[in-house]
């Protein structure tokens, strides 16, 4: 099997796996509980969210576990909205983000928000002067996620970070779903409010994530019900999925200072053979995208089709992002580039962990050539 999927989720290391099972094992007490029993997995929360917070650079009030991105997303768009309503009701966000974020702002249309989309150049760029261009007196959230999970390019999140700084009453969200263990990010120098992460993209648990809320920032819940972790997100937490998340983090963090300069060779290993064969483009920019993405387009062929073809060889990849694959539609992000409807349609996203091999990107690359040269002749045969 070679596996070129990890966008969409990740194998769990073995030690996250093991700290997963280890805790529901011996603490699966609920934390809540005022016995001993549930004190100590309250403490070992505890634990893991100073554990968290040191591996981000942040402090340990300032991490809140969830169930994953998609609903830390969900917590700091809709939870910024309720708790600052009667301050603005704008929205500033870019129209290439992952769809927890954007449905989430087209869910706050209804109750009297206005939402502004900014765009993005022909790398999926956005223009930091087009969100200051956009802020309003009433803009109280700009979202922008730091890495597009679809074509991989880097966020000029400093930059909009820093252009924020005289706007107090503008919260900054960042999605750094697909960035985190990657793309180095300092929250409280890029001037970020709110940070959403998810396990299951760094090789944890699925059904985990965390949510940073800057000291001095007020969310509204989306939930309501026990108040744990500190009243804004109620249920009993996941005690286990949140320690193999702390353990995840921090061998990640280390991988990446080990093994980014191999998943960079492997990366441009994959896109120096992409360009060599027929029909492909590729649409991941050279400079500023991040080091395990590459999204390419093959002219004539359906992204599901080679998908399905690819599979039959035990080679795993995908189309658009995982959410929506199913969906059947061109990218929104590459349309949002420029590109063709019919190249948006034939896209293909490769991605990478810090365990991908040389030999397997050989090995997809070889395969992709004769199935692109073999559905070829079909095709022409067929006419």
């Amino acid at each position: 099997m070679i596996y070129l999927d990890n966008s969409a989720t990740t194998k769990p290391y073995k030690e996250a796996l093991h700290t997963f099972m280890k805790v529901n094992e011996t603490l699966y007490a609920n934390p809540s509980s005022i016995h001993s029993f549930g004190g100590k997995a309250d403490d070992l929360i505890k634990r893991s969210r100073e554990q968290v917070a040191d591996l981000l650079g942040v402090e340990g009030p300032e991490v809140f576990f969830t169930s994953g991105g998609t609903e830390s997303n969900n917590l700091a768009v809709k939870g910024t909205a309720m708790q600052y309503k009667n301050r603005g009701r704008h929205i500033i966000t870019s129209r290439i983000e992952h769809p927890s974020v954007k449905k989430a702002v087209e869910d706050l249309e209804p109750f009297g928000f206005s939402i502004t989309y900014v765009g993005v150049d022909e790398e999926g760029r956005v223009d930091p002067q087009e969100i200051a261009n956009a802020l309003r007196d009433d803009t109280i959230l700009v979202s922008i996620m730091h890495v597009n999970n679809e074509v991989g390019t880097i966020q000029p999140i400093r930059e909009i970070g820093e252009l924020l700084k005289e706007r107090p009453k503008t919260l900054f969200h960042v999605d750094a779903v697909q960035a985190c263990g990657k793309i180095p990010l300092d929250l409280h120098g890029a001037g970020v409010d709110l940070c959403s992460l998810s396990s299951h993209k760094i090789h944890g648990i699925k059904g985990t994530g965390a949510l940073y809320v800057r000291s001095g920032v007020r969310l509204s819940p989306l939930l309501s019900g026990g108040d744990q972790e500190g009243s804004l997100r109620s249920g009993t937490e996941n005690t286990g999925g949140i320690a193999a998340f702390a353990k995840a983090l921090r061998m990640h963090l280390k991988e990446r200072e080990e093994s980014l300069p191999v998943m960079q060779e492997i990366q441009g290993f994959i896109r120096d053979g992409l360009s060599k064969l027929p029909y492909v483009t590729v649409h991941t920019p050279e400079t500023s995208a991040a080091p395990h993405i590459l999204n390419f387009s093959i002219e004539g062929f359906k992204g599901e089709v080679m998908v399905h073809s690819l599979d039959q060889h035990g080679i795993y990849l995908s189309t658009t992002s995982a959410c929506s694959s199913r969906q059947h539609k061109p990218s929104e992000t590459l349309l949002a580039m420029g590109v063709s409807d019919m190249r948006a349609n034939s896209s293909l996203r490769v991605s990478l962990s810090y365990h991908t091999t040389m030999q397997e990107a050989r090995m997809f690359l070889e395969t992709l050539e004769r199935e692109i040269r073999s559905l070829t002749k079909t095709m022409r045969r067929s006419r």
